[in-house]
């Protein structure tokens, strides 16, 4: 099987169903993103040893290619997307894990700047990508049907990378930078 297929050089792609679209239309977008979300996360569990956070990213990992495949499915093959859902109890089991990690985080008084660990400063590239994504699923959404549970999943995806942001700083013993606007006054 040869990986390059020649097809996309006239500056298109073909979505799942069959139909080509610019290289640069939301839908693309939309689903790259996802893609370069995925690939931030597959970085983070490379950074990170707790087993159980791996599994729970591990499934992330997994629902985002999901996802992938959703936004890359045009409207011919709509049995496609349904096969495709994000369902309401991958939302509440980001929602789950973040609370179980803030049982055991000191509670946030002030806005923090990304850093800390590696790991953790990664968790915050994640986010900021994740947002973007959310972006443009929203932006798709406006002329294509997409999941509200999709989107949904997408928004509490970032707040989970960033409450993880924190757990990794806390497991690792690093600090949290807080933000402070009189610095370099």
């Amino acid at each position: 099987m040869k990986i390059y297929t020649r097809t996309g050089d006239d500056g298109t792609t073909g979505l799942i169903g069959g139909s080509r679209v610019k290289k640069h239309n939301i839908r693309l977008e939309a689903y790259g993103t996802i893609d370069e979300l995925n690939s931030y996360i597959g970085l983070i569990r490379s950074m990170q040893s707790d087993l159980p956070t791996d599994k729970i990213l591990e499934i992330i990992q997994n629902k985002l290619f999901v996802i992938g495949a959703n936004l890359a499915t045009d409207e011919s093959i709509s049995l496609i997307k349904k096969q495709l859902p994000c369902k309401k109890a991958d939302i509440e089991l980001l929602e789950n894990e973040m609370d179980e990690m803030n049982a055991s985080l000191p509670e946030l008084r002030n806005f923090i700047l990304p850093g800390g660990c590696q790991a953790s400063s990664f968790c915050h590239v994640a986010r900021t990508v994740c947002r973007r994504a959310e972006r443009h699923i929203v932006e798709l959404s406006e002329n294509k049907e997409v999941d509200t549970n999709l989107i949904k999943f997408i928004n509490r995806l970032s707040d989970y990378l960033f409450v993880l942001s924190r757990k990794l700083n806390l497991d690792k013993n690093a600090p949290e930078i807080l933000w402070s606007p009189e610095v370099g006054d």
